[in-house]
């Protein structure tokens, strides 16, 4: 069945590449593109056209100075713009209907390239090229590094983008070819591709909400008490859980990295270091003051109360040549014992570590490993991302809420309100997305509330571009 499916796809990009007016499309860019949907060349039957498709990939894989902007289209000019502008209602997913499918897929490649600012990649891809063309680049090998890693970053944008609307035209023209022949297996298969297209496309919209330069990273989350004693101490706590069990559901890898627990309850503040791809780019939407309203457990009279939680979100920066350079004269090493709230959480010996940095007076502390060594080493990671937030701010003036410390965020700056009574609600202040069912957030359903907010964030820009 593969087979025979890959078979006729082959067929149906050749009849359409016959009918195409070659000032208007390279053939090698159809060819890169099936080879990138079927697979090797050697899948396909052994034909004198194989050949052109090896030539294509290794013609657009080495295409290191222009981007590919060629517009793929169907044997009677259907082009995913043209598709988008028709104005063919969307059904739903159940529907087959092939006109609502390529809509909706469109539509979807529309926003993702919308989202990924398209007009300036392409742009800024041909400024790299000349960059990469220059016999003297390598004279400097960080600055060369850094202009190949940016170029091939957004080669790699662009070949996926072109790639998925490759696929949306070679489904379009096999239905076509399919229906000719009264062939209603392939149709069906056709159809199927459709809808799995236009699921795979939803997925494709959430991630080209995460094109920022640090958007991949992974990342350390700060949670600190604010005013309140007790009350906003627990708070916290509750507010640390959130997120691990948010950063759990997503299949993140969770370290503790500082815990320091409050007298009676909760926690003072709290480091967690969230490993995995794009971890920065979806919490960073948590940065600000969070507030509680509910009534009290501490309280005896059982009176309401409103507590405060800062959280902030600071990215392990990968690029080297953004990275602040710490030299080890400028450090003050403090050892310590760690300890939690008493009994087997007591720590008899002085494992736990503060790292000092002079000049800037920014610290760091460890004290979750019984090792002093591997404490050291937890706070140098965070005390590095923290510094490495100066030197964002220094090269590139980055945007504000996402590079801020907790030491910046201000009580005025509260971001989302979860009411406990009178009745329950959480809700956020930016987007005014709200829920009615605070116990699933808290327990880490949070990702509606993010998603929510980075949209918006981006419709903000493109209104104030």
């Amino acid at each position: 069945m593969a087979s025979r499916l890959l078979s006729r796809s082959a067929a149906a990009l050749l009849r359409c590449r016959r009918n195409l007016n070659p000032t208007h499309r390279h053939p090698l860019a159809h060819g890169a593109a099936l080879v990138s949907l079927l697979g090797p060349s050697g899948d396909l039957p052994a034909t004198a056209e194989s050949t052109i498709l090896r030539d294509s990939a290794r013609w657009f894989s080495s295409s290191a100075t222009a981007a590919v902007v060629e517009v793929p289209m169907t044997a009677d000019g259907l082009s995913v713009d043209s598709i988008a502008g028709k104005g063919w209602t969307i059904l739903p997913e159940a529907e087959s209907d092939w006109r609502s499918h390529a809509a909706a897929v469109a539509q979807s490649i529309k926003l993702i390239k919308k989202r990924l600012k398209w007009g300036w990649i392409l742009e800024r891809t041909k400024q790299l090229a000349v960059v990469l063309d220059r016999p003297d680049l390598w004279d400097d090998p960080v600055f060369a590094g850094k202009v190949s890693r940016e170029h091939g970053e957004l080669m790699g944008k662009i070949k996926s983008v072109n790639q998925f609307e490759q696929e949306l035209i070679e489904h379009i023209e096999m239905l076509r070819m399919a229906r000719e022949e009264n062939d209603n297996e392939l149709e069906m298969e056709t159809m199927t591709a459709l809808a799995d297209m236009r699921r795979s496309a939803k997925e494709k919209e959430l991630n080209a909400l995460l094109s920022g330069d640090n958007d991949s990273c992974s990342c350390f989350i700060e949670v600190q008490a604010g005013a309140g004693g007790t009350e906003s101490m627990d708070w916290a706590a509750m507010v640390m859980n959130m997120y691990r069990s948010w950063a759990q559901r997503r299949g993140y890898k969770v370290t503790v990295i500082e815990e320091v627990h409050g007298e009676v309850a909760g926690i003072k503040r709290a480091t967690i270091k969230v490993d995995g791809e794009y971890a920065f780019g979806y919490a960073k939407a948590e940065v600000g003051v969070h507030r509680l309203v509910r009534i009290s457990p501490f309280d005896s009279g059982k009176r309401r109360h409103t507590s405060f939680a800062a959280v902030a979100v600071i990215p392990m920066l990968g690029d080297i040549s953004t990275r602040y350079q710490i030299k080890d004269s400028d450090l003050r090493i403090e050892r310590f014992r760690s300890g939690g709230p008493g009994g087997q959480h007591a720590n008899t010996t002085e494992s736990a570590v503060r790292i000092v940095h002079i000049p800037t007076g920014i610290t760091a502390t460890s004290q979750s490993e019984r090792s002093q060594h591997m404490n050291k080493a937890s706070a140098m990671a965070v005390l590095q991302s923290r510094l490495d937030q100066l030197e964002i701010a220094r090269q590139a003036q980055m945007n504000s809420e996402h590079t801020q410390s907790l030491n910046e965020i201000t009580w005025g700056s509260q971001i989302r309100s979860y009411v406990l009574h009178p009745y329950r609600m959480v809700k956020d202040l930016r987007t005014n997305y709200e829920v009615s069912d605070p116990d699933s957030v808290l327990e880490g359903d949070i990702d509606d509330f993010i998603l929510n907010f980075l949209s918006s964030s981006l419709d903000e820009a493109d209104v104030s571009a």
